[in-house]
């Protein structure tokens, strides 16, 4: 396999020693590292981000609340010990945010992952079987595509009893079929380059120039993918909880703040509704675009030219364009 891994590693374009003493070439990922930072989209959306996480996770050891009823200070505003007031039960607006954001964003990372992997393992085998198999696994994805996914997501969280991972799992299964989609159509045209036929013209067998050669090829797409994954995964979890269908409570996310809050604005109680909305819009704002940002440098879009310019002077040419 080593001579194959070589032919292949030449035709795709992969670093080599460098010549006559001179500096070695930055590798691509690097100068995918140097593109994302100099990228103000990126930077802005992994700053709110990072935050975020430090506001929902370590500010709980700094700020102390009681998250407890205390009908003594219901509904009481902004100021005092409660920096953003407290809701219809004398919870502290500002604790409950803390908690409601870690529950978002840990339900978040974990679909995203979760379906980008199921999705990759998926498209990648499908994309690799090809001929009839391809055609079944297809016909099963076009399936799982073609019903409403919101619908189904209500009808299934109406039917059984929630909490955090069983919503994670129902929405990770709802979730892989457009990557798989995305990843078959790379691994397709991936196997026809030339890299991929020369590994196999020394003896390479399909599935180890899809492990080797193919499967990280298509990470860039992956993880842009899993990018808007989880903004999209935050976004559902907060509208099924404004629906009514969250897990019941002790568990509390910013969905369920919201539903909360919403029949008390008229009331003039603003803080229990845009503490909560706030954050839901900035976090799901900030994760499209870190999601932008990648897709710009993975696809040489406008955004990305700079990067792919840079790639080419050294001697980087994608892979997906190498051959057209």
């Amino acid at each position: 396999m080593a001579a194959a891994d070589a032919a292949a590693a030449g035709l795709a374009g992969e670093p080599g020693p460098a010549v006559g003493g001179g500096a070695a070439r930055p590798g691509a990922g690097l100068l995918t590292l140097g593109a994302f930072l100099r990228s103000r989209r990126a930077t802005s959306g992994v700053g709110i981000v990072a935050v975020f996480v430090l506001f929902c996770f370590a500010g709980p050891l700094l700020y102390h609340a009681t998250l407890t009823v205390n009908l003594n200070i219901v509904n009481a505003p902004p100021g005092g010990g409660h920096p953003l007031g407290t809701d219809e039960f004398g919870i502290d607006i500002l604790g409950r945010l803390m908690g409601g954001g870690q529950s978002s964003l840990e339900l978040g990372f974990a679909v995203g992952l979760t379906a980008t992997v199921l999705g990759l393992l998926y498209g990648a085998a499908s994309g690799v079987i090809g001929g009839a198999g391809d055609a079944v696994l297809m016909r099963i994805l076009d399936s799982l595509l073609a019903v409403p996914q919101f619908l189904l997501l209500i009808i299934v969280t109406s039917m059984f009893p929630l909490n955090l991972g069983v919503i994670i799992v129902i929405l990770s299964v709802l979730s892989w079929p457009g990557v798989a989609r995305l990843v078959r159509g790379q691994v397709l045209a991936l196997r026809t380059r030339e890299f991929a036929q020369a590994a196999t013209g020394m003896g390479a067998t399909r599935w180890w120039v899809l492990v080797r050669h193919m499967i990280p090829n298509t990470l860039g797409i992956c993880v842009v993918t899993a990018t808007f994954g989880v903004a999209d995964a935050i976004y559902a979890l907060s509208a099924l909880s404004f629906l009514g269908l969250g897990p019941p409570a002790p568990f509390a996310d910013w969905g369920t703040m919201l539903t909360a809050g919403v029949g008390n604005l008229f009331n003039g109680y603003w803080w229990q509704v845009y503490p909560p909305l706030t954050a839901l819009v900035l976090v799901v704002l900030a994760f499209r675009q870190i999601g932008d940002a990648l897709n710009d440098i993975v696809s040489g879009a406008p955004g990305g030219q700079a990067f792919a310019a840079r790639r080419r002077r050294l001697g980087w040419v994608p892979l997906s364009r190498r051959y057209d």
